[in-house]
């Protein structure tokens, strides 16, 4: 499926909304009362305080994902010459279609237009299989050394990176 990358309007916030919340309950990640599900729903505070871009197909928001860079309030992991992307979603309608593989390709695409970013850093955690195979096949490897522990979770998240 072709997708169009673009910066998030306020208008799309309802969209990549329902969307995240649908991708992380449909695939288990979480229950809707986990607290990170208010994290990944307030797109307005994330749009304020990092990048937020959606993936439009046939005039339909069908994905969403967050960029931020080091030392930015959204950033987890990203080193200084690093653009981080977290939180990508793909519409559980659209999952199946190479829609998050085309997410990550025109990330891939703005980062290496970016001046003084070598690198793409992302976490994931350790159960999301699918998304560590997606990953894989565009050239990120897994840097272990960085993995690290969410506070007061016993959840192990892995970190992969891609040079670019």
């Amino acid at each position: 499926m072709s997708v169009a990358l673009r910066r998030a309007a306020p208008s799309d916030f309802p969209d990549v909304r329902r969307i995240t919340r649908e991708a992380y309950l449909r695939a288990g990640h979480f229950t809707a009362d986990h607290p990170y599900m208010s994290v990944l729903e307030d797109v307005e505070h994330r749009a304020e305080h990092a990048e937020v871009w959606v993936a439009g197909a046939a005039g339909q928001v069908v994905a969403a994902v967050t960029l931020t860079f080091a030392g930015q309030p959204y950033s987890e992991i990203a080193l200084e010459n690093e653009l981080e992307f977290r939180m990508l979603v793909v519409d559980p309608a659209c999952q199946g279609g190479g829609v998050g593989r085309a997410v990550v390709r025109e990330v891939v695409d703005h980062a290496r237009q970016l001046p003084g970013i070598g690198a793409i850093s992302i976490t994931s955690a350790t159960f999301m299989e699918r998304a560590h195979r997606l990953y894989e096949s565009l050239g990120f490897r897994r840097a272990p050394e960085r993995d690290w522990y969410v506070p007061g979770e016993d959840v192990l998240l892995w970190v992969f990176r891609l040079e670019l």
